[in-house]
């Protein structure tokens, strides 16, 4: 157990974050990115080994000591990397001086999605994770607000006996939107596919570098020049050095050897969490459960304790739903020397078999990501169309070329032969097209 100052001068708001462990050592470098995220200026750690306190979550001792390195470092917030009951919350918040907020780790990560959130269906997801964390405290409020002890601590307010019901209420409402939201998008998502786009999205821990490698692996070709066929995709990926840069969808249109395919960002997943908060974002995993391959990227550069960690939390987020094929990416390659990379793939081949090793800042490794998303996908049908010459039967031949791969194309008196592969819809789609050409009359 430990109580640590730090000196740094920063942002006005700042910071004492806490955290409380079974066993071991508690690792507070998650939490402190977290806080910076929504710029919080960590101004002083404490830790403790021990069983949980129902009352406080730490020891009472220990709580003083906050309350104490509180005072110390002028702080003006605690944040607990654990996750708090309410009278906890209220408990320790008694410890320590008057103004100054406790705030537990899902609190936390709720004021970065909600800072985070643009389009009207992340703020839905952001309102709908707050209003489930919310529900069963609600309880809790009504008993404090009956003793008549601090009934707004929880941030909505006085409490009165509406609260539930209005919170529930509004719970019903997000949901019937986001399904509306969420049956537009599978629309879409097919309209894609029978375009004959293969639809691949990355997933894998917040902060891997997936909005880097969608830009090199999108580098080649922009939306814009699609934009008639799909208005709607997104023409940047954000690529910062920050917890949940990306908590929306963005989706982007790439060309490999002899397929496209439409590679989708998503939000990072993170350790910890709460099945409630996980299905509130359900909306916006659909694109990674509904698509044709998932790459699952991994910083390479952390420690194999950490990476086996977080391999197994995306995993455990995908296992549900997904029925894609997933490919592993261990990226920040140029962080490694080849030793150690031949180390990480040995102790991590159970949860990573054959993965692909990429650095998509320096982009190394991106022409054989490129390769191995190809072999990956799902298996096109090769066929072989004679066309009779008519008015429409070039417009036809040119359809294959957007819609497929054309291996042969060979034009004789009154014909023409194309040889293709393509999804089994677009040569479905193709042979009805060939059956409506009418010959012209000699």
């Amino acid at each position: 157990m430990s109580g640590e100052q730090s000196t740094t001068d920063g942002p006005s708001r700042r910071a004492v974050v806490a955290k409380r462990v079974e066993s071991g050592d508690g690792d507070l470098e998650e939490i402190e990115q977290l806080a910076n995220a929504v710029d919080y200026e960590v101004v002083g750690r404490l830790t403790q080994t021990r069983e949980e306190d129902a009352a406080y979550m730490f020891g009472e001792g220990k709580v003083e000591e906050l309350a104490a390195l509180v005072v110390e470092t002028d702080a003006d917030c605690v944040i607990v990397d654990n996750d708090l009951g309410p009278y906890q919350t209220f408990n320790i918040g008694g410890k320590l001086p008057d103004d100054v907020a406790v705030v537990d780790r899902f609190t936390l990560i709720l004021e970065i999605f909600g800072e985070r959130a643009r389009t009207r269906k992340a703020q839905l997801q952001v309102e709908l994770a707050e209003l489930r964390y919310e529900l069963p405290r609600a309880e809790a409020k009504a008993s404090l607000a009956k003793r008549d002890e601090r009934p707004g601590f929880m941030g909505l307010g006085e409490y009165d006996e509406s609260v539930e019901r209005d919170i529930k209420r509004r719970i019903s409402d997000i949901r019937d939107e986001l399904a509306s939201i969420a049956e537009k998008e599978q629309t879409r998502r097919e309209k894609r596919r029978e375009s004959g786009f293969d639809l691949v999205a990355l997933a894998g821990y917040t902060n891997a570098g997936k909005s880097t490698l969608l830009r090199q692996l999108a580098a080649d070709l922009d939306v814009a020049e699609n934009a008639d066929r799909h208005p709607d995709l997104e023409t940047t990926a954000e690529s910062e050095d920050m917890l949940f840069t990306t908590l929306g969808t963005t989706t982007r249109r790439a060309q490999l050897d002899t397929r496209e395919v439409l590679l989708t960002d998503t939000v990072g997943f993170v350790s910890d969490l709460p099945h409630w908060l996980v299905e509130s974002f359900e909306s916006t995993l659909d694109s990674v459960y509904r698509a044709d391959l998932v790459l699952l990227v991994v910083d390479a550069s952390e420690p194999v304790r950490e990476m086996r960690e977080k391999l197994v939390t995306c995993h455990d987020t995908l296992h549900e739903r997904n029925e894609a094929p997933i490919v592993t990416v261990f990226n920040k390659a140029d962080r490694l020397d080849a030793e150690a990379i031949a180390e990480k793939r040995a102790a991590l081949s159970g949860l990573a078999p054959n993965p692909v090793v990429v650095s998509a800042r320096e982009g190394e490794g991106i022409a054989t990501l490129r390769d191995r998303v190809e072999d990956e996908l799902p298996d096109w049908k090769h066929e072989r169309l004679l066309l009779p010459m008519t008015d429409d039967t070039m417009s036809v031949v040119s359809w294959i070329h957007d819609h497929g791969h054309v291996e042969e194309e060979s034009y004789g008196d009154d014909h023409v032969t194309v040889a293709f592969e393509a999804k089994p819809a677009i040569v479905s789609q193709a042979r009805a097209k060939a059956a409506d050409l009418s010959p012209i009359d000699a």
